[in-house]
Protein backbone atom coordinates (compact mmCIF):
# COMPACT_ATOMS: atom_id res chain seq x y z
CA UNK A 1 0.00 0.00 0.00
CA UNK A 2 1.22 3.52 -0.85
CA UNK A 3 2.43 5.31 2.28
CA UNK A 4 3.74 8.68 1.06
CA UNK A 5 3.75 11.13 -1.83
CA UNK A 6 7.07 9.87 -3.21
CA UNK A 7 5.32 6.56 -3.87
CA UNK A 8 2.33 8.45 -5.33
CA UNK A 9 4.62 10.19 -7.84
CA UNK A 10 6.23 6.89 -8.83
CA UNK A 11 2.80 5.32 -9.35
CA UNK A 12 1.73 8.25 -11.55
CA UNK A 13 4.82 7.87 -13.73
CA UNK A 14 4.01 4.21 -14.33
CA UNK A 15 0.68 5.21 -15.93
CA UNK A 16 0.21 6.80 -19.33
CA UNK A 17 0.66 10.59 -19.39
CA UNK A 18 -2.65 12.37 -18.72
CA UNK A 19 -3.53 15.87 -19.92
CA UNK A 20 -4.78 18.82 -17.87
CA UNK A 21 -6.92 21.58 -19.34
CA UNK A 22 -5.90 24.70 -17.41
CA UNK A 23 -8.66 27.31 -17.25
CA UNK A 24 -7.40 30.92 -17.48
CA UNK A 25 -3.80 29.77 -17.45
CA UNK A 26 -2.15 33.20 -17.00
CA UNK A 27 -1.39 32.34 -13.37
CA UNK A 28 2.27 32.11 -12.36
CA UNK A 29 1.96 29.56 -9.50
CA UNK A 30 -0.27 27.29 -11.59
CA UNK A 31 1.99 27.57 -14.65
CA UNK A 32 5.00 26.75 -12.49
CA UNK A 33 3.28 23.62 -11.14
CA UNK A 34 2.10 22.52 -14.59
CA UNK A 35 5.57 23.04 -16.06
CA UNK A 36 7.13 20.99 -13.24
CA UNK A 37 4.51 18.26 -13.68
CA UNK A 38 5.36 17.87 -17.35
CA UNK A 39 9.11 17.93 -16.65
CA UNK A 40 8.68 15.12 -14.11
CA UNK A 41 6.47 13.04 -16.42
CA UNK A 42 3.38 13.43 -14.22
CA UNK A 43 1.03 15.20 -16.65
CA UNK A 44 0.85 17.20 -19.86
CA UNK A 45 -1.32 20.30 -20.20
CA UNK A 46 -3.20 22.48 -22.64
CA UNK A 47 -3.25 26.11 -21.54
CA UNK A 48 -6.47 28.04 -22.15
CA UNK A 49 -6.45 31.80 -21.64
CA UNK A 50 -4.93 35.05 -22.86
CA UNK A 51 -1.90 33.97 -24.90
CA UNK A 52 0.08 37.19 -24.37
CA UNK A 53 -0.46 37.09 -20.59
CA UNK A 54 0.42 33.39 -20.46
CA UNK A 55 3.69 34.04 -22.30
CA UNK A 56 4.40 37.04 -20.07
CA UNK A 57 4.00 34.80 -17.00
CA UNK A 58 6.31 32.25 -18.57
CA UNK A 59 8.93 34.93 -19.16
CA UNK A 60 8.72 36.02 -15.52
CA UNK A 61 9.13 32.41 -14.41
CA UNK A 62 11.88 31.80 -16.99
CA UNK A 63 10.16 28.69 -18.34
CA UNK A 64 9.79 27.54 -21.93
CA UNK A 65 6.20 26.80 -22.96
CA UNK A 66 7.02 25.82 -26.54
CA UNK A 67 6.04 22.19 -25.82
CA UNK A 68 2.62 23.18 -24.49
CA UNK A 69 -0.51 23.75 -26.55
CA UNK A 70 -1.96 27.22 -25.92
CA UNK A 71 -5.57 28.04 -26.83
CA UNK A 72 -6.13 31.80 -26.91
CA UNK A 73 -9.27 33.10 -25.22
CA UNK A 74 -9.07 36.49 -23.50
CA UNK A 75 -12.55 36.28 -21.97
CA UNK A 76 -12.21 34.46 -18.64
CA UNK A 77 -15.70 32.98 -18.63
CA UNK A 78 -15.29 31.61 -22.15
CA UNK A 79 -11.81 30.35 -21.34
CA UNK A 80 -13.16 28.32 -18.41
CA UNK A 81 -15.96 26.89 -20.54
CA UNK A 82 -13.45 25.94 -23.24
CA UNK A 83 -11.17 24.20 -20.74
CA UNK A 84 -14.10 22.23 -19.29
CA UNK A 85 -15.32 21.37 -22.79
CA UNK A 86 -11.90 19.92 -23.64
CA UNK A 87 -12.40 17.46 -20.77
CA UNK A 88 -16.05 16.64 -21.49
CA UNK A 89 -15.11 15.94 -25.14
CA UNK A 90 -12.21 13.67 -24.00
CA UNK A 91 -9.49 15.94 -25.44
CA UNK A 92 -8.13 16.30 -21.90
CA UNK A 93 -8.44 14.15 -18.79
CA UNK A 94 -8.86 16.73 -16.02
CA UNK A 95 -9.44 20.44 -15.52
CA UNK A 96 -7.50 22.85 -13.31
CA UNK A 97 -8.45 26.33 -12.09
CA UNK A 98 -6.09 29.13 -13.04
CA UNK A 99 -6.49 32.89 -12.53
CA UNK A 100 -10.28 32.93 -12.21
CA UNK A 101 -12.67 33.09 -9.27
CA UNK A 102 -13.97 29.81 -7.90
CA UNK A 103 -17.65 30.60 -8.57
CA UNK A 104 -17.04 31.18 -12.30
CA UNK A 105 -14.90 28.05 -12.49
CA UNK A 106 -17.48 25.82 -10.79
CA UNK A 107 -20.34 27.21 -12.89
CA UNK A 108 -18.50 25.96 -15.97
CA UNK A 109 -17.75 22.57 -14.35
CA UNK A 110 -21.49 22.20 -13.65
CA UNK A 111 -22.66 23.63 -16.99
CA UNK A 112 -25.59 21.55 -18.28
CA UNK A 113 -24.34 21.39 -21.87
CA UNK A 114 -20.53 21.37 -21.73
CA UNK A 115 -19.83 20.61 -18.08
CA UNK A 116 -18.88 17.56 -16.07
CA UNK A 117 -22.12 16.89 -14.21
CA UNK A 118 -22.82 13.34 -13.09
CA UNK A 119 -25.74 13.93 -10.74
CA UNK A 120 -23.44 13.21 -7.80
CA UNK A 121 -22.37 15.55 -5.03
CA UNK A 122 -19.09 17.38 -5.66
CA UNK A 123 -16.77 17.10 -2.66
CA UNK A 124 -13.21 18.00 -1.80
CA UNK A 125 -10.80 15.20 -0.95
CA UNK A 126 -7.56 16.27 0.72
CA UNK A 127 -4.72 13.76 0.85
CA UNK A 128 -2.07 14.14 3.56
CA UNK A 129 1.30 12.44 3.91
CA UNK A 130 1.81 12.74 7.67
CA UNK A 131 5.27 11.66 8.89
CA UNK A 132 4.06 10.99 12.45
CA UNK A 133 1.45 8.53 11.18
CA UNK A 134 3.78 6.89 8.63
CA UNK A 135 0.88 6.62 6.21
CA UNK A 136 -1.34 8.61 3.92
CA UNK A 137 -4.74 9.79 5.15
CA UNK A 138 -7.62 11.38 3.26
CA UNK A 139 -9.73 14.15 4.84
CA UNK A 140 -13.15 15.05 3.46
CA UNK A 141 -14.97 17.42 3.04
CA UNK A 142 -13.05 20.55 3.98
CA UNK A 143 -14.11 22.87 1.18
CA UNK A 144 -17.42 22.25 -0.60
CA UNK A 145 -20.35 20.98 1.48
CA UNK A 146 -21.16 23.17 4.49
CA UNK A 147 -23.41 20.99 6.65
CA UNK A 148 -24.06 17.73 4.76
CA UNK A 149 -27.01 15.53 5.67
CA UNK A 150 -26.81 11.74 5.78
CA UNK A 151 -27.46 11.28 2.05
CA UNK A 152 -24.78 13.83 1.15
CA UNK A 153 -22.31 12.29 3.59
CA UNK A 154 -22.80 8.92 1.92
CA UNK A 155 -21.83 10.44 -1.45
CA UNK A 156 -18.89 12.35 0.07
CA UNK A 157 -17.69 9.07 1.57
CA UNK A 158 -18.03 7.24 -1.76
CA UNK A 159 -16.13 10.01 -3.57
CA UNK A 160 -13.26 9.69 -1.09
CA UNK A 161 -13.21 5.90 -1.42
CA UNK A 162 -12.79 6.26 -5.20
CA UNK A 163 -9.80 8.57 -4.68
CA UNK A 164 -8.31 6.21 -2.09
CA UNK A 165 -8.60 3.26 -4.47
CA UNK A 166 -6.97 5.28 -7.27
CA UNK A 167 -4.04 5.98 -4.96
CA UNK A 168 -3.65 2.28 -4.27
CA UNK A 169 -5.61 1.65 -1.06
CA UNK A 170 -7.60 -1.41 -2.10
CA UNK A 171 -10.06 -1.49 0.81
CA UNK A 172 -10.06 1.93 2.48
CA UNK A 173 -10.86 2.10 6.19
CA UNK A 174 -13.23 5.01 6.74
CA UNK A 175 -13.62 6.68 10.15
CA UNK A 176 -16.77 8.79 10.44
CA UNK A 177 -15.67 11.20 13.14
CA UNK A 178 -17.59 13.14 15.74
CA UNK A 179 -16.77 14.76 19.07
CA UNK A 180 -17.34 11.44 20.86
CA UNK A 181 -17.20 7.76 19.98
CA UNK A 182 -20.64 6.86 21.35
CA UNK A 183 -24.06 7.46 19.83
CA UNK A 184 -25.74 10.45 21.44
CA UNK A 185 -29.30 11.33 20.29
CA UNK A 186 -28.54 15.01 20.94
CA UNK A 187 -25.51 14.98 18.60
CA UNK A 188 -26.58 14.51 14.97
CA UNK A 189 -23.06 13.67 13.69
CA UNK A 190 -23.01 10.58 15.94
CA UNK A 191 -26.37 9.42 14.54
CA UNK A 192 -25.16 9.93 10.95
CA UNK A 193 -21.94 8.07 11.71
CA UNK A 194 -23.79 5.10 13.16
CA UNK A 195 -26.14 5.03 10.15
CA UNK A 196 -23.24 5.10 7.66
CA UNK A 197 -21.53 2.27 9.54
CA UNK A 198 -24.70 0.16 9.43
CA UNK A 199 -25.21 0.96 5.72
CA UNK A 200 -21.71 -0.38 5.10
CA UNK A 201 -22.50 -3.54 7.10
CA UNK A 202 -25.56 -4.13 4.92
CA UNK A 203 -23.81 -3.54 1.59
CA UNK A 204 -25.32 -0.13 0.84
CA UNK A 205 -21.82 1.36 0.87
CA UNK A 206 -19.34 -0.91 -0.90
CA UNK A 207 -15.61 -1.29 -1.39
CA UNK A 208 -14.53 -0.06 2.02
CA UNK A 209 -14.83 -0.61 5.77
CA UNK A 210 -16.76 2.07 7.66
CA UNK A 211 -16.90 2.65 11.40
CA UNK A 212 -18.34 5.45 13.49
CA UNK A 213 -18.86 7.43 15.45
CA UNK A 214 -15.18 7.68 16.28
CA UNK A 215 -13.44 10.62 17.92
CA UNK A 216 -10.40 11.78 15.99
CA UNK A 217 -7.92 10.38 18.54
CA UNK A 218 -9.22 6.83 18.32
CA UNK A 219 -9.61 7.10 14.56
CA UNK A 220 -5.88 7.83 14.11
CA UNK A 221 -4.20 6.25 17.14
CA UNK A 222 -4.32 2.53 17.96
CA UNK A 223 -3.09 3.36 21.44
CA UNK A 224 -5.98 5.80 22.02
CA UNK A 225 -8.48 3.26 20.69
CA UNK A 226 -7.08 0.54 22.95
CA UNK A 227 -7.18 2.87 25.97
CA UNK A 228 -10.89 3.47 25.36
CA UNK A 229 -11.60 -0.22 24.77
CA UNK A 230 -12.60 0.23 21.13
CA UNK A 231 -12.16 -2.92 19.05
CA UNK A 232 -12.58 -2.17 15.34
CA UNK A 233 -10.94 -2.74 11.95
CA UNK A 234 -10.90 1.02 11.51
CA UNK A 235 -10.02 2.45 14.93
CA UNK A 236 -6.41 3.63 14.97
CA UNK A 237 -5.93 2.60 11.33
CA UNK A 238 -8.22 4.96 9.40
CA UNK A 239 -7.31 5.79 5.81
CA UNK A 240 -10.22 8.20 5.31
CA UNK A 241 -11.45 10.75 7.84
CA UNK A 242 -15.05 11.79 7.08
CA UNK A 243 -15.71 14.98 9.05
CA UNK A 244 -19.18 16.09 10.17
CA UNK A 245 -19.12 19.59 8.63
CA UNK A 246 -16.99 22.09 6.74
CA UNK A 247 -15.73 23.85 9.89
CA UNK A 248 -14.27 20.64 11.27
CA UNK A 249 -12.71 19.76 7.92
CA UNK A 250 -11.29 23.22 7.37
CA UNK A 251 -9.72 23.34 10.84
CA UNK A 252 -8.26 19.84 10.45
CA UNK A 253 -6.91 20.64 6.97
CA UNK A 254 -5.16 23.83 8.07
CA UNK A 255 -3.90 22.37 11.34
CA UNK A 256 -2.28 19.47 9.51
CA UNK A 257 -0.88 21.82 6.86
CA UNK A 258 0.73 24.29 9.24
CA UNK A 259 1.73 22.19 12.27
CA UNK A 260 2.46 18.60 11.25
CA UNK A 261 5.27 18.91 8.69
CA UNK A 262 2.97 17.04 6.33
CA UNK A 263 2.68 17.15 2.56
CA UNK A 264 -0.71 17.45 0.90
CA UNK A 265 -2.68 17.68 -2.28
CA UNK A 266 -6.37 17.68 -3.06
CA UNK A 267 -8.99 17.40 -5.77
CA UNK A 268 -12.73 17.75 -6.25
CA UNK A 269 -14.37 14.37 -6.75
CA UNK A 270 -17.87 13.50 -7.94
CA UNK A 271 -17.60 15.05 -11.40
CA UNK A 272 -17.14 13.12 -14.64
CA UNK A 273 -13.40 13.85 -14.45
CA UNK A 274 -11.00 15.07 -11.74
CA UNK A 275 -11.20 18.78 -10.92
CA UNK A 276 -8.09 20.52 -9.53
CA UNK A 277 -9.14 23.47 -7.40
CA UNK A 278 -6.07 24.76 -5.58
CA UNK A 279 -5.78 27.89 -3.46
CA UNK A 280 -3.29 30.67 -4.14
CA UNK A 281 -2.02 30.00 -0.61
CA UNK A 282 -1.13 26.41 -1.56
CA UNK A 283 2.56 25.76 -2.12
CA UNK A 284 3.94 24.77 -5.50
CA UNK A 285 4.60 21.33 -4.02
CA UNK A 286 0.96 21.02 -2.96
CA UNK A 287 -0.23 21.98 -6.44
CA UNK A 288 2.11 19.37 -7.94
CA UNK A 289 0.73 16.69 -5.62
CA UNK A 290 -2.82 17.73 -6.53
CA UNK A 291 -1.98 17.23 -10.21
CA UNK A 292 -0.50 13.82 -9.41
CA UNK A 293 -3.65 12.77 -7.52
CA UNK A 294 -5.86 13.94 -10.38
CA UNK A 295 -3.73 11.94 -12.83
CA UNK A 296 -4.17 8.78 -10.75
CA UNK A 297 -7.94 9.28 -10.50
CA UNK A 298 -8.15 9.96 -14.26
CA UNK A 299 -6.21 6.76 -14.95
CA UNK A 300 -8.46 4.82 -12.59
CA UNK A 301 -11.59 6.01 -14.40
Amino acid sequence: MIKNFNEVLEKVKSNGLKKIAVAVAQDEPVLEAVYEAKKLGIADAVLVGDRDKILECAKTLNVDLSNFEIIHESNNQLAVLKAVELVSSKDANMVMKGLVDTATFLRAVLDKEKGLRTGKVLSHVAVFDVPALQRIILVTDAAMNIAPDLTTKKQILENAVQVAKAIGIDTPKVAVVAAVEVVNPDMQPTLDAAALSKMNDRGQIKGCIVDGPLAIDNALSEEAAKHKGIVSQVAGKADVILVPNIETGNVMYKTLTYTSNSKNGGILAGAAAPVILTSRADSNESKLYSIALASLVAANK
